[in-house]
């Protein structure tokens, strides 16, 4: 491996990082006024896509963006404000079951907009083919990585 090509992966890598932070700080200041965090708003979008069935805990913490050590925590603060409920429920009486509630959905349904609409100015610069190539690129990166595990 060359100089030259560890120090482009060397930027590639802190670029994709203040990238990274630079979008997240924006969607933090989207989500402030509705009081929740990107990470419960991830647990939210998981949960609208599992209804009417519902999530087990540890099925919800595997699909999040970012994996958060304290996902019970995490669901204690969704179902204190009413926007997540958990239960026990089918043959196995030791699963905790997750499903968002109509005040959840509701919360998301107010948010699919403003969140297009942030990620069209963020991305404002790029055609959609770039955006493609740009998908691409990031998943064989990680792909890459389970190829070699």
């Amino acid at each position: 491996s060359s100089p030259s090509l560890d120090s482009a992966r060397t930027r590639v890598f802190v670029e994709i990082q203040q990238t990274a932070e630079f979008h997240l700080n924006q969607v933090v200041d989207l989500l402030k006024p509705h009081g929740i965090s990107p990470a419960q708003y991830n647990v939210l979008r998981i949960l609208r896509g599992a209804e009417p069935a519902g999530l087990p805990c540890s099925e919800i913490g595997h699909r999040m963006i970012s994996r958060d050590p304290d996902i019970t925590r995490l669901l204690d603060r969704l179902e204190k404000r009413e926007l997540a409920a958990r239960g026990r429920q089918g043959g196995d009486r030791r699963v905790i079951t997750v499903r968002i509630t109509a005040t959840g959905l509701a919360l998301l349904a107010a948010l699919d907009e403003p969140v297009q609409q942030l990620h069209r100015q963020q991305f404002a610069g790029l055609a959609e083919e770039q955006l493609t190539q740009l998908i691409g690129l990031l998943q064989q990166t990680r792909q890459d990585q389970f190829t070699k595990i």
